[in-house]
Parts: structure tokens; C-alpha cells; sequence
């Protein structure tokens, strides 16, 4: 077990601490807190972001499982500075804070549990101003890919649909002791403003939008007449201007928008 600052990083919590101090400088002028920010640390470890955090912020919370981890931090910092909430993060109910200001959430986030934390925490979209993560860097590079390649899959349109996104910078391995054998990235994830954009980017049913995502890419290879055939028919997808013999990477993310849009009754036949 690798040791760090006197505490043995866990293999089962994907504990990897960042000590790049450059790298920590350039992700917390990133998030760029203010002080009437209601900002939210997934994960804060050792310390490495939490400390920074705190000169710029009165107040602080973060949602950390490891109880030796717990028990450092409310050494440190006094409770009036910072509010731990220990658990889960993929158990974490954000509409239970009281936030005033703007909601930010910041994190180095486990590489074992990143898309399914990243699934959760889109839920509370409606609820942020914006999310910066550190993640593997073959994660981001799904999350912010473009319709076409390999890269765009599930993760790539559920959270596009949601999110504007951006990488900001590749962070390498050397910037963490232990040391991943892989480069990691840092995104930036901006909600976007539904009342804002048209209705043929905003899905009727987002429930029914996840399934038909879900479906499309669940057999990569396969065209979308037969990863859909349960729930269009080929002249239903041809009627909106797609090809059923595309496969899903090929779509953008209107583009399936439609598709979930053909599913579900407009709003004024829902409501009868």
C-alpha cells in the first residue's frame, strides 16, 4: 500500500492524490469560486483542492467515504469552514442543500466509479452553474467527443445533452502520488438552459430519451433497425431524416433528440 502524508492510499476507493501544486493552481482558477458561491468538493482526499478552496471561500462542503480521510479534515478545518457529508457520492442528494449563490461542484473523481458519479450527478443539472472534474483522460475524451468516432458512445450524448463541454488540460500521471498508469484531464460541464434553446433540442420524455440512447448503443456494430426495431420502425426513423442503417456513433445528439421525440406525445396530448 503506497503511503501518502502518513495515510495509506485505498485501492478500492480509486485513491490517487493529486500533489501537482501547478496543476492545482490551474484547476482552481478554473472553477474561479467567489465568495457567495455555494461550492461542493467530490472526493477532497488529503486536502489538495480543499485548502485552496478555503482561501477563496468562507465556507466549503465536501462529500468524502473515507473515514480516516473524515477524520484528517475535521482536524484541520473547523466546522464553521467546512461541512463534511460523509458517504457515497453516488448516494449524495444534492437538492438536500440549502444553497445560496451559485452551486458549483469540483472534484477529483474516483477513475472505478467516474461514469456511473457522472450519471448521478447530472440528475442535479437543473440545480448547478457549473461542474469541473478531474478524470481519466479516456473518460473526457468520451465525455466531449463528436459525433463519428469511437470516442462517442452513451456517456458522450447524455451528457452533451445536458451539458456544454469543455477539456481544459490533460494533467499527466506524475501530477498524483500513487502515480495512475494513465494521463488524466479536466472538464468543464456548464448546464444548459432548456427555456433557452428550441424545442426540437429538448426532449419531451427524458426518461424515455436515456432508454432509447441506451438502446441505440447498446450493440455499437449493429444499425439502428435493429438496435431500435422495439421501438421504431424503419420508415419512422427514415421519416426524420436518418438512415436505419446508420449505427448510433453517426448520430448527433439533436439527432436522437428527434428520434425520442417520435416516441413521446407532444405536451398538450400528455396533459389530456
Amino acid at each position: 500500500m503506497t503511503r501518502v502524508d502518513g495515510h495509506g492510499a485505498r485501492r478500492r476507493f480509486g485513491q490517487n492524490f493529486l500533489v501537482s501544486e501547478g496543476v492545482i493552481r490551474k484547476i482552481i482558477d478554473a472553477v474561479a469560486p467567489r465568495a457567495d458561491d455555494c461550492v461542493i468538493e467530490i472526493g477532497p482526499g488529503l486536502g489538495a483542492l480543499t485548502g485552496p478552496l478555503l482561501e477563496r471561500l468562507p465556507h466549503l462542503q465536501v462529500v468524502e467515504i473515507d473515514r480516516d480521510l473524515i477524520a484528517r479534515l475535521r482536524t484541520r478545518y473547523p466546522v464553521e469552514r467546512l461541512t463534511i457529508h460523509e458517504g457515497d457520492a453516488l448516494e449524495f442528494d444534492l437538492s438536500t442543500l440549502r444553497a445560496t449563490g451559485r452551486l458549483k461542484i469540483v472534484g477529483n473523481l474516483p477513475y472505478n466509479i467516474s461514469s456511473p458519479l457522472l450519471f448521478h450527478l447530472a440528475q442535479y443539472a437543473h440545480l448547478v452553474c457549473d461542474m469541473h472534474f478531474m478524470l481519466q483522460k479516456e473518460v473526457v475524451d468520451r465525455m466531449v467527443a463528436a459525433p463519428g468516432g469511437k470516442d462517442f458512445g452513451r456517456l458522450s450524448v447524455m451528457l452533451q445533452y445536458r451539458f456544454h463541454m469543455e477539456r481544459l488540460f490533460v494533467v499527466p500521471p506524475g501530477s498524483f502520488n500513487p502515480a495512475p498508469k494513465v494521463d488524466s484531464a479536466v472538464v468543464r460541464m456548464i448546464p444548459i438552459d432548456f427555456a433557452k434553446v428550441g424545442a426540437d433540442t429538448t426532449a419531451r420524455d427524458p426518461a424515455l430519451f436515456a432508454k432509447l440512447v441506451g438502446a441505440a448503443f447498446s450493440q455499437r456494430r449493429k444499425m439502428l433497425r435493429n438496435t431500435l426495431r422495439d421501438m421504431l420502425a424503419e420508415n419512422e426513423i427514415a421519416a426524420l431524416g436518418i438512415a436505419p442503417t446508420a449505427r448510433a456513433e453517426e448520430l448527433s445528439v439533436g439527432d436522437f433528440v428527434r428520434l425520442a421525440n417520435r416516441l413521446a406525445p407532444p405536451a398538450a396530448d400528455a396533459a389530456r
